[in-house]
């Protein structure tokens, strides 16, 4: 007989903490986006809706098939899913620069996501979830409801945007001299917050990261390898095809993870989905921008 799965332990005090975490990595994240971004990528149109299509529509496509494929248990599948509507993660930038990508691209397609990830990451979450039936039953017994998610998501991803944005923008001086600084702090923070989480529910996570580890990897996987080509069929240079993948396969997973402590319970499968998310794909992102960014960027004709 398979043991009981193994409730995670989160205080009302943890959940503040990652609360506040993630509105200062989103700060962080606002405070090198410029309005001059968008303007440069003005006759990009092509470049922009490939990768806000990839984001939106193709990975949590890709995401529900594998979930139907695989016969995924509603709980990892809601995490996944989860993790699949999210934004992009604040280390997209960084790895689309080692790669050779297109780095405005991937600046503009971080903020248009974050920006409207209040609205959109919601409303997207139910209706992939609606779908299918047994998560459709899953999430009814949650009682989670649009409005409760995005009346969250404006005190976390939209407040804290608007605001880094504003300071780069009227106080240029202040934002250079804090950006640095911000962004080290708010990854120490989270990753001591990440650890310190898992040394408290080991049970819980060791119960679940064997089958999540692997789905996981495939998850994350097909996110960057469908994008890339995806981008690739569509005739986009070299360097947009990898901002593209890159920006459809890191996820801003600390997002996912505050809406599951939030609003799911602290739902251990999917805790443990969107954690190891956060995990892997630092480490994926990292091998295929280092890889991307050895090889010669051949331009389309």
């Amino acid at each position: 007989m398979a043991p009981e799965p193994v409730p995670i332990q989160f205080s009302s005090e943890s959940l503040t903490v990652l609360n506040l975490c993630l509105a200062i990595i989103m700060l962080g994240v606002a405070l090198d986006i410029e309005w001059k971004h968008f303007t440069q990528l003005a006759q990009e149109k092509k470049a922009i809706a490939t990768g806000l299509f990839s984001q939106l529509i193709l990975l949590p496509l890709i995401t529900l098939i594998m979930i139907l494929a695989l016969s995924i248990p509603p709980g990892m599948a809601l995490g996944m899913l989860l993790v699949a509507c999210c934004p992009g993660g604040n280390v997209s930038n960084f790895f689309t620069h080692l790669a050779r990508g297109h780095v405005t691209l991937s600046i503009v397609l971080t903020a248009c996501s974050s920006l409207a990830a209040f609205l959109i990451t919601p409303v997207s979450f139910f209706m992939w979830a609606s779908f299918l039936p047994d998560l459709r039953t899953e999430v009814k017994t949650f009682e989670v409801d649009f409005f409760s998610i995005a009346t969250n998501m404006v005190l976390i991803l939209l407040l804290p945007v608007v605001v880094g944005m504003s300071l780069k923008a009227y106080l240029p001086h202040i934002s250079k001299r804090i950006s640095k600084p911000l962004r080290i702090l708010s990854m120490i923070i989270l990753t001591g917050f990440i650890i310190v989480a898992v040394i408290n529910n080991q049970d819980a996570f060791a119960y679940y990261l064997g089958d999540v580890f692997w789905i996981v990897l495939l998850h994350n996987g097909l996110g960057l390898s469908v994008a890339y080509f995806f981008s690739k069929v569509l005739k986009n240079s070299e360097s947009v095809n990898r901002t593209v993948a890159i920006e459809t396969g890191i996820q801003n997973s600390g997002l996912g993870l505050v809406l599951i402590f939030n609003f799911f319970g602290g739902n251990p499968a999917m805790a443990v989905v969107a954690a190891w998310w956060g995990v892997w794909h630092l480490i994926s992102g990292f091998a295929f921008a280092s890889f991307m960014g050895k090889r010669p960027l051949v331009q389309m004709s």
